[in-house]
């Protein structure tokens, strides 16, 4: 299990982390201690000091202390992710302390290079590290006291490293203010819900550790009891429960930002509604936020998340009380429009409170008989839902929250109660809630709760948002007993003309079933449906139409239908354009508003062409539309006006054509304890498509990952993972490659290997579009280039031809030239300046007129070699835009002035533009604005 969160950004989390407290002395061992200073040209030096401490009892653990600049400041914890060790934040303890904090960061026991055997946050083990970790900070001459032997100090941490900054602010009353992020807040409710063993977690769990002997006996042998009976026992119970946050929670109040994740089978939303409120009711300040992404994949929000928890500890260890720590709640959603944060990807909903899990529900009724079905024997085939570790883009409650049906429920083994089709949206936040009435025919039943969203056409389209399910043991069943049902929290739309579904199943593959066979039967109880909450204010949902709308047309119903038969008006997507068969990508006048009642649009009459061979970089500032056309593209959204054609067909959810499209979106996961191979052929197997359709080995060339194929992911640098990923969008080899902001993260080699990689991808005649905000990356590693804004195109050309149309030319000398001869090539009509350079001589023109003056922006641009570019497109200047001789770059403008230099008799080697694509992104969008 990785329960280290993707790279988040800035003045926070990296992969996950997790802090701790207690009290006690840290001796630094003699001679350990070393700094280093980290710069660079244009951020502020860091200072780095790595020390090995003993914490006693033979444990030394690995630290790292950051700081920047001079005096006294606040100090942070920040802690890495189970499995991991301090490399990983090292990028966040940076940031952190050029933002005015003293970051200090470690190892935790068991990992990196700390000795000392895994506790799981033991109170006497890691939780007291940290408590000693304080002690040493508050005789740094660099951190601020609160009093003596008490410096302010917040802590912050994801996953198990979030459950570490809950403990230490429940063991350490020194702590000012915490920020957990994806983590649990009692471990025993998380791997074992409702008395239901959660193995495949758990299992990835202790493999991420090392093995269990890397864990205390105890908890190794609590481990393997559990893991042979398939029931958590008392003991186990217990043992977990004691070293939750929970067992702390009355101590813990202290000002606390929690952010958890949508997208998480390990620690779902329940977990984080536990802590808001138990932390709510000692006092302290909370706040609440739903990120899209989890341990199950998806967006991490880097920047969102770093920026607020940087914010968060302004406001609570700085003690800048005009700081905006952001609302008091907020769920991110996908919408492919800009969020208030500043992103493309994701949109927001936010409330001034924080309404719990069950608050405002509305009724959904639910029809259906009562139903028996088996708990097969062995619990085997089990019914798939959510697939732990199989996290990023292959994740299957990514897959879900895309529209794609990817659960599996075997017949005979689930019942089904379901609504009748709504005439309205419906939005869910929350837990749907219902009553149902049990029997068995064994003494105990388990059963797997889950609700799908079903569209018009039934099975074929039904969909479990996030892949979550609910366990539930029933105990004493065989007389046949109410239960209530809790269903996980989730933030989901469901679409008009869909309904919803209650499945009860009996087995589900990432937890422990009875292995006895047995017969359940189940049926609705109570009010005979679903409690659905909608917290956030949304507009009232309509419900679904009573039974009686439905049968009372039912002969006109029953005409239509005759009539619908014998006249077969087809309803089918387009028909193929055969003149687009060998045309990647074709868009045509697309749109998509903002919401449906809205006049605004995120997308509006966009058209452009990609070729074969080609790699284009889709370019725009934020709020573009640049995601929200990718979206499309993907089949993930519809336009609400428009065509997107792939290979000559039209574009539509589940399309069969999207098979030839691949995609990469930030933020991919993998199982850390397999090799990369591993991964991907686990990702392959998990799409049903056979083994030799991969074309795994072509991939992996392409990748270039060599000999750290056969490695566990865990090692693997953050541009090796990065690699990985995009290997795993090409797996199939599809012809046409998305790939959504590739080099996040990566250094300055690590973004050369990716160049490198992508343009071996389009040698052999393949298609990829690429969407970046590094400029210069895409001049380097695209041939042609989409620009938009506020949703529309603003140009669309080859690179070389939207990069020459600056008024900055460099001339090239075969050798030097006298300072007179400078002034007269700066005297020629039409130049502004002429200065010599290491380079050659730099001749600005005087300004072009602006394009408003000339050809309007078109509203169809080909970037393709068949149509060629529009020439308003490539429109360079009032002296004409067409090539010189068909030679790149020579536009007649610069012919114009090679006549004169060579007049002037300048030994011209060369000419040619002298403008990044950042001068002619920054032009085309002020042009445009």
């Amino acid at each position: 299990m990785d329960l280290r969160l993707p790279r988040l950004r800035g003045a926070v989390l990296r992969r996950p982390r997790r802090l701790i407290a207690a009290a006690a002395a840290v001796v630094v061992l003699a001679g350990a201690g070393t700094w280093t200073a980290v710069a660079s040209d244009d951020v502020a030096p860091v200072d780095r000091a790595d020390r090995v401490m003993d914490m006693g009892s033979g444990v030394k653990v690995d630290t790292s202390y950051f700081t920047s600049g001079s005096g006294r400041r606040p100090a942070v914890l920040l802690a890495h992710g189970f499995g991991g060790s301090k490399d990983d934040v090292r990028s966040q303890a940076e940031d952190l302390a050029r933002d005015g904090y003293a970051v200090l960061t470690w190892s935790a026991r068991g990992m990196g290079r700390s000795t000392g055997k895994i506790g799981l946050n033991d109170p006497k083990g890691e939780v007291a590290d940290v408590s000693q970790l304080i002690d040493w900070l508050a005789e740094r001459p660099e951190v601020e006291l609160d009093k003596d032997g008490d410096p302010r100090v917040g802590a912050t941490g994801a996953s198990y490293g979030g459950a570490v900054s809950l403990l230490a602010a429940g063991h350490d009353q020194r702590v000012d203010a915490i920020a957990p992020s994806i983590t649990y807040w009692n471990l025993s409710d998380a791997l074992f819900p409702n008395g239901v063993f959660k193995k495949l977690w758990a299992g990835i769990f202790v493999n991420s550790g090392g093995g269990c002997d890397n864990f205390e006996t105890q908890l190794c042998e609590m481990y393997q009891r559990v893991a042979e009976s398939g029931e958590p026992d008392a003991e186990a119970t217990e043992l977990l429960e004691a070293r939750s946050p929970s067992a702390v929670g009355d101590e813990i109040n202290v000002p606390t930002l929690i952010m958890q994740g949508q997208t998480d089978s390990l620690f779902p939303l329940g977990q984080a509604d536990a802590m808001a409120k138990a932390i709510r009711a000692n006092g302290a300040p909370v706040d609440v936020d739903w990120i899209s992404g989890g341990h199950d994949g998806g967006d991490m929000e880097a920047g969102r998340v770093a920026a607020r928890v940087g914010s968060w500890f302004d406001r609570y260890l700085k003690d800048e009380s005009g700081v905006d720590t952001g609302p008091a709640f907020q769920v991110t959603r996908s919408g492919g429009v800009d969020s208030r944060e500043g992103t493309t990807r994701l949109t927001s909903v936010t409330s001034d409170s924080y309404p719990g899990l069950t608050s405002k529900t509305r009724p959904i009724a639910l029809t259906g008989r009562e139903q028996s079905f088996e708990n097969p024997a062995g619990a085997n085939p089990p019914a798939v839902s959510a697939l732990p570790g199989l996290g990023g883009a292959g994740g299957l409650s990514q897959l879900s929250s895309l529209g794609i049906g990817v659960s599996l429920d075997f017949p005979g083994q689930f019942a089904a109660f379901d609504s009748e089709p709504f005439v309205e949206d419906l939005q869910i936040t929350g837990s749907p809630t219902a009553t149902v009435h049990v029997k068995s025919t064994s003494e105990d039943a388990v059963l797997f709760a889950k609700v799908y969203d079903v569209g018009p056409d039934g099975g074929m389209q039904q969909v479990l948002p996030a892949q979550l399910v609910e366990p539930i043991r029933v105990e004493d069943a065989k007389a046949g007993k109410d239960v209530r049902l809790t269903l996980p929290a989730i933030d989901y739309e469901v679409d008009d003309g869909h309904r919803l579904r209650l499945v009860l199943a009996s087995t589900d593959l990432g937890y422990a079933s009875p292995t006895a066979p047995a017969t359940y039967t189940v049926s609705m109880a109570g009010d005979g449906g679903l409690r659905v909450p909608m917290p956030l204010g949304d507009s009232e949902a309509t419900a679904p139409l009573p039974a009686w709308v439905w049968w009372l047309p039912l002969a006109g119903a029953l005409t239509a239908l005759v009539l619908i038969l014998t006249a077969r008006r087809p309803t089918a997507a387009p028909v193929p354009d055969p003149e687009l068969a060998d045309v990647p990508l074709q868009i045509t006048d697309l749109s998509k508003k903002y919401a449906k009642s809205s006049d605004r649009y995120a997308v509006r009459d966009l058209s452009f062409q990609v070729e074969k061979g080609q790699v284009l970089g889709l370019l725009g500032p934020n709020g573009a539309g640049k995601t929200t056309t990718l979206r499309m593209l993907m089949g993930l959204i519809k336009p609400d006006g428009g065509e997107i054609r792939v290979f000559g067909h039209a574009i539509r959810p589940g399309a069969p054509v999207l098979s030839r499209v691949g995609s990469f979106v930030e933020g991919a996961g993998f199982l850390p304890h397999l090799s990369g191979r591993e991964n991907l052929e686990l990702y392959w197997r998990a799409t049903g498509r056979p083994p030799e359709d991969a074309h795994l080995e072509e991939a992996l060339e392409i990748a270039g990952l060599g000999d750290a194929l056969s490695r566990a992911v865990r090692t693997y640098s953050q541009g090796m993972r990065q690699r990985l990923a995009i290997a795993q969008a090409m797996l199939g080899l599809p012809d046409l490659l998305i790939l959504d902001e590739p080099t996040n993260g990566l250094d300055p080699p690590q973004i050369r290997e990716m160049r490198q990689v992508v343009i071996r991808y389009a040698a052999a005649g393949r298609t990829v579009i690429l969407s970046s905000h590094l400029l210069a990356e895409v001049e380097q590693s695209c041939t042609h280039i989409v620009v938009m804004d506020h949703g529309r195109l603003v140009q669309a050309g080859p690179v070389g031809e939207i990069i020459g149309g600056g008024d900055t030319l460099l001339v090239g000398l075969a050798s030097d030239i006298t300072d007179p001869v400078v002034d007269k090539v700066a005297a020629l009509r039409d130049v502004e300046s002429a200065v010599r350079t290491d380079d050659g001589l730099l001749v600005r023109l005087t300004p072009a007129p602006s394009r408003t003056e000339g050809a309007a922006v078109p509203e169809t641009a080909g970037v393709g070699a068949s149509g060629g570019a529009d020439p308003a497109v490539t429109a360079s200047g009032p002296l004409g835009s067409a090539d010189s001789e068909g030679v790149p770059g020579v536009t007649e403008r610069s012919a114009s002035l090679l006549v004169e230099l060579v007049r002037l008799e300048v030994p011209v080697a060369s000419i040619g533009p002298h403008r990044r694509l950042e001068d002619a992104f920054l032009t085309l969008i002020g042009d445009f604005e």
